[in-house]
């Protein structure tokens, strides 16, 4: 397994060794002893998968606040997206800042987002799936949520604002300036 810190070092781009042959593939894709030798301890207790037909989906910037905030490991099995992490830990020198990531059913990368970062993604191609594993349970009274074109953010993100696919909630989450301190 190939671990890196990505410009915020609480970000971390994992990739899994994948061994192919004329059958298929076999990739070990969690490893609780592997990552624990990479300072990784995050106790992972729910996996989520999402489907989005549609090219340019837009899912977040999402966040569960204390005491149900979750870590979130996040990888893609068909297509392809853009993911980010915006920092939300108030004293932070990388506070408001973004890191981001392709993570496709190709590159077999994963994302793990840190416990006090937003997380959304963005797909890149048609009917992309995405799995990702949580620290903590959906709690509805702790979801939360900033605003995925909030200019104060400066993501660039794949695709013209007017063409983004969001859900209702997503579209009126509230900017960084206006959510006050979380973390």
């Amino acid at each position: 397994m190939q671990i890196t810190d990505l410009a915020i070092s609480a970000v971390k781009l994992i990739v899994p060794k994948k061994f192919g042959d004329s059958r298929g593939f076999f990739s070990e894709v969690y490893n609780v002893k592997a990552l624990a030798e990479a300072g990784i301890t995050e106790l992972f207790v729910q996996d989520n998968q999402s489907l989005s037909a549609e090219t340019g989906t837009i899912r977040g910037l999402h966040f569960q606040k204390p005491p149900h905030a979750q870590a979130k490991l996040v990888r893609v099995t068909r297509g392809r997206i853009l993911d980010i992490a915006v920092d939300l830990r108030r004293a932070s020198p990388t506070y408001g800042q973004h890191v981001s990531a392709e993570l496709s059913a190709d590159n077999w990368a994963q994302l793990l987002v840190p416990v006090g970062f937003a997380h959304a993604f963005c797909t890149l191609e048609p009917n992309t799936e995405v799995i990702y594993k949580v620290t903590d349970y959906y709690a509805p009274a702790a979801d939360a949520g900033i605003l995925w074109s909030d200019p104060d953010l400066g993501i660039t993100w794949p695709i013209e604002a007017d063409k983004a696919v969001l859900s209702d909630k997503d579209a009126r989450l509230p900017r960084l300036r206006d959510l006050g301190a979380v973390f």
